[in-house]
């Protein structure tokens, strides 16, 4: 599977750069996008379902709560927690069932975060979807930050369309016009999207917690 990586990271910026215009004036304006990335682990996919619609600061508190509470985030550790100690790191109902069926689907071999890096994207996306609270958004946000596969557009993410439509200056922009405008940044779509979110963090001056 074709991944980026902190060696081809910039050279792959350099190649978004020159196919479309918006990417040189995000670079030239606020350079580089850090190198998002997180290791390919159960702590990892349960930080991804705790940014689930909501606001990166809601759900860094609760990863932070439920790192205090157990320290290491194994899926052992998380399914000896009570759903009331969970709720008291913030915890939705709906995310505690999500975290502990994903903690029980590794437990039981039902899926192999570690096989997933030999499987290309839509093999680890058919068998992540099949666990309840895993979607497509996670499953991009995953296979961009974990895996580094260079290739995924997540248009369902919120502050990615919002910043396509900064950036072009066309608020008027819908899904088809990106899924279009995307073409042309293939088979660095991922970059794009590291690009966009960084443009759209300096732009909003968002302090990321981590």
């Amino acid at each position: 599977m074709e991944g980026f990586n902190k060696e081809n990271y910039h050279i792959l910026c350099d190649k978004l750069i020159i196919t479309d215009g918006v990417f040189t004036a995000i670079k030239s304006q606020y350079g580089y996008p850090p190198y998002w990335t997180r290791p390919n682990t159960f702590e990892t996919l349960v930080l991804t379902i705790l940014e689930q619609q909501v606001s990166l600061a809601s759900a860094y508190a609760a990863y932070i709560k439920l790192k205090e509470r157990i320290n290491t985030i194994t899926p052992q550790h998380l399914l000896n927690l009570s759903d009331e100690e969970l709720r008291g790191c913030y915890f939705s109902r709906q995310k505690i069932v999500y975290t502990r069926e994903l903690a029980t689907a590794l437990l039981s071999k039902k899926i192999n975060l570690e096989k997933f890096t030999t499987e290309n994207d839509e093999e680890v996306r058919t068998e992540l979807k099949k666990l309840k609270g895993i979607g497509d958004w996670t499953v991009d946000i995953y296979l961009i930050h974990a895996l580094q596969r260079t290739d995924v557009f997540p248009l369902g993410d919120l502050a990615l369309v919002n910043a396509i439509k900064m950036s072009y200056g066309d608020p008027g922009l819908t899904k088809q016009d990106m899924l279009h405008l995307a073409e042309r940044w293939r088979p660095y779509r991922s970059i794009a999207t590291m690009m966009f979110w960084h443009y759209y963090i300096k732009k909003k001056n968002i302090k990321l917690l981590h």
